[in-house]
C-alpha cells in the first residue's frame, strides 16, 4: 500500500467529526506545501508494537542527533488522538516560541513545545494555526 492509500485508510477509520477535521487539515497543509513529500507513520516500533498514534507527515527535514547521526523526517505532522487532534510543527529551535507567539490567539488549544492540540477545528482559529505551520516550515529553508 502506498503512502496516499495509507493516509486515506487512516482518515476513513476516524469517527466524525475528527475525520472531517483531519481531511480539512490535510487539504490546508497540501495547499501550503503542494509538492511536498508525504509520510505515514503507523506509530509502531520495529517489533510492530504501538508506541504512539499514527501520524501523517508533510515535507522533508533532517533531524540531527547529539551523537552526530541524522534521520529523514517530516516538517509538519497531524495525528488523531483520544481527545482530538495534534499538529506537530518541527524545526523550531525555541520550544517556547509557538506557545508565546500563537498560543492565546489559537483559541481552545494547548500548545507545548512543537505540538498544538485541540478537540475540533471549530475550537481554534485555523488562520492562526496556518500561520504557525508556515512559520515552522520557513525555519527549514
Amino acid at each position: 500500500m502506498n503512502v496516499e492509500e495509507q493516509i486515506k485508510k487512516f482518515m476513513a477509520s476516524q469517527p466524525e467529526p475528527k475525520r472531517s477535521d483531519m481531511l480539512a487539515l490535510h487539504q490546508l497543509t497540501l495547499q501550503m506545501l503542494p509538492a511536498c513529500k508525504l509520510w505515514f507513520y503507523d506509530g509502531k516500533n520495529s517489533e510492530n508494537q504501538p508506541i504512539t498514534n499514527p501520524t501523517i507527515g508533510y515535507g522533508f527535514r533532517t533531524i540531527k542527533y547529539a551523537n552526530g547521526k541524522t534521520k529523514a523526517w517530516f516538517q509538519i505532522g497531524i495525528s488523531a488522538n483520544k481527545t482530538g487532534i495534534s499538529v506537530y510543527i518541527l524545526g523550531i529551535k525555541d520550544k517556547a516560541y509557538l506557545a508565546q507567539t500563537y498560543g492565546k490567539k489559537l483559541g481552545k488549544a494547548s500548545v507545548t513545545g512543537y505540538c498544538i492540540r485541540f478537540k475540533t477545528l471549530k475550537d481554534i482559529n485555523v488562520d492562526i494555526l496556518n500561520a504557525a505551520m508556515r512559520y515552522g516550515v520557513e525555519q527549514e529553508l
